[in-house]
């Protein structure tokens, strides 16, 4: 990776209307945002659709990704929703939070609406009016777009539906013959729930479109898409329900054990995830051949990607289903050969980040080594022991990711107030702190990032901010009140950005200047002649126009 700098935050977390960050105007402005604060790349968590407990990290499919974050706004122009549906949506809650309670309940509501509307556009229903039929898609791009799904994308649409028909519940307490997957009990399901399934179709292709917009702006702005897939996959998820072979299930396809880790920084009990665990020998056998698939599919969303839980490849933590953490073990994983397999089916490198942080065993830095991966640094975890802290910033090598924290760490400030007075003293001393005002310290830290030998530098945009713990995204093990930070809107000031940018400047990780391509200073060029004389413009130039707001330096998020 290049000497370079970005900032995280989830997009749930960016600013904007209906509760939730989205594909909306607001993103298009944060990207804006990165390229004038001289950023090269923005670090996201896990795109998928979540489930019980709201993490990102629990979806219900490997290959499908989270409706909430589809711009209500498109539909409306779209001729989909109306301005008094989405009225009671905007601005609803607290900004600074998000309330899954609400939007699970509201925002399928809408999306539903949308989708039969979007079906009546289809068969010329003369309930829509021909705006509307005539900015949505025709029969034909339409199925073209859903026969370019994956087909694993597919069996989530089939899942969600059964799930609905099953009243919520998991696969495992399905009617037999659908739990089962029984070809009979799925073909008539398909045929008589087609619009049901459908749904869940059109909220893939819907998203799919929106994203690719975004990722392809975020390239021509010279900005890096780093993504992040979860090591395992939800019990309840699609992935177990249709492939039981990859994971290790009793005859009932309940988990003969999970997925955890031992006690740690995070948690001194240790962990319990509750994923069912891979068949590795079953993985080998065929050749890795579902995760290159899942490695194809996810680096079709992102441009780079930070493998969670790297270690559990060397060695995965045990534990038997029913039992608490402390009481798993650790088993061998597939190691480097799995990555070795995936790099040979897709023909290509893999532009990976191996998240490597827990505990460190030499089979696993010799792993992390022999991969060629660049491992993570994080600076909360540099101060709690002597000089051979392998967290230092004198320790790293040019071949490695630092951050001030992660999603799973206390914000800066949160976490300076929180540390005891050795641990502090040694940060003081390390950074030559001694005489900055407390207040200022998080500016300490990330310049001290910033100034390592590190070819990649990636700070959460809630360090840049100064919070506190208000703004943890995520306390490991905690049952709720995780994942809903939302970054107020405009604060990401002109100020901030000009220190941001001045800060990449200093330290050499200032992008090289990317033009704007032709096609975006057309669509500008025109809305603006249309603003001048006052005509019309066509909403699919409008829109590109708003998105293509890029390079006044105003722009906020």
């Amino acid at each position: 990776m290049k000497r370079a700098a970005g900032i995280l935050l989830p997009v749930f977390s960016l600013p904007g209307d209906f509760g939730i960050g989205s594909f909306s105007i607001e993103a298009y402005r944060w990207i804006d945002c990165l390229k004038e604060a001289g950023q090269s790349y923005w670090q996201i968590l896990p795109l998928g659709s979540t489930g019980y407990g709201d993490s990102p990290y629990q979806s219900f499919s490997s290959f499908a990704c989270n409706p909430y974050f589809i711009d209500l706004e498109e539909l409306k122009a779209l001729g989909l929703l109306t301005e008094e549906e989405l009225s009671g949506e905007r601005h609803c809650g607290d900004e600074g939070k998000i309330d899954y309670g609400h939007i699970y309940e509201s925002r399928e509501k809408l999306l539903r609406l949308a989708h039969r509307r979007f079906r009546e556009s289809l068969n010329g229903s003369e309930s829509v009016g021909e705006d509307a039929v005539r900015r949505t898609k025709d029969r034909a791009t339409y199925q073209a777009a859903v026969a370019a799904l994956y087909p694993e994308t597919g069996e989530y649409c089939l899942y969600r539906a059964v799930k609905d028909s099953q009243g919520g519940k998991s696969y495992l307490e399905w009617e037999a013959p659908l739990k089962e997957r029984d070809s009979e009990a799925l073909r008539a399901f398909a045929a008589n729930h087609e619009a049901e399934i459908d749904y869940y179709v059109w909220t893939q292709v819907l998203f799919h479109e929106q994203w690719s917009r975004l990722k392809e702006y975020a390239l021509a702005h010279g900005i890096t898409i780093i993504g992040d897939l979860p090591i395992y996959v939800a019990p309840d998820s699609a992935d177990a329900w249709a492939h039981p072979e990859l994971f290790q299930l009793d005859e009932e396809g309940k988990p003969e054990a999970v997925a955890g880790c031992p006690p740690d920084y995070f948690s001194p009990d240790g962990q319990l995830w509750g994923n069912p665990l891979y068949d590795w020998d079953y993985h080998k056998r065929s050749g890795y051949a579902w995760w290159a698939r899942r490695m194809e599919y996810s680096l079709s969303i992102y441009d780079c990607i930070r493998m969670d839980h790297f270690r559990g490849f060397d060695e995965y933590f045990a534990i038997p289903a029913g039992k608490p953490a402390k009481e798993g073990s650790w088993k061998p994983g597939p190691g480097v050969a799995l990555f070795k397999a995936i790099a040979e089916k897709l023909g290509k490198p893999l532009p990976i980040i191996a998240e490597d942080l827990g505990f460190m065993t030499e089979s696993v830095i010799q792993m992390v080594k022999e991969s060629g991966f660049p491992p993570m640094k994080v600076l909360e975890f540099a101060y709690d022991s002597d000089n051979q802290n392998l967290y230092l910033p004198h320790r790293y090598e040019r071949n490695c990711v630092a951050y001030t924290g992660t999603h799973d760490n206390e914000p800066l400030m949160g976490w300076i107030r929180n540390q005891n007075e050795a641990v502090r003293l040694r940060m003081l001393r390390y950074q030559g702190s001694e005489h900055t005002p407390e207040s200022d310290l998080y500016w300490d830290c990330i310049r001290t990032v910033l100034a390592s030998v590190a070819d990649t530098v990636v700070i959460p945009m809630w360090d840049y901010l100064g919070c506190g713990n208000e703004a943890r995204i995520n306390v490991p093990s905690a049952a709720g009140g995780n994942w809903q930070w939302r970054m107020p809107k405009g604060g990401f000031t002109e100020h901030l950005i000009r220190h941001c940018r001045m800060l990449a400047e200093i330290y050499g990780r200032e992008p090289e200047p990317v033009p704007v391509p032709a096609e975006i200073e057309a669509a500008l060029a025109e809305a603006q002649a249309a603003k001048e004389s006052e005509e019309p413009v066509s909403p699919e130039v409008a829109g590109e126009a708003d998105k293509g707001k890029s390079n006044t330096p105003k722009a906020e998020a």
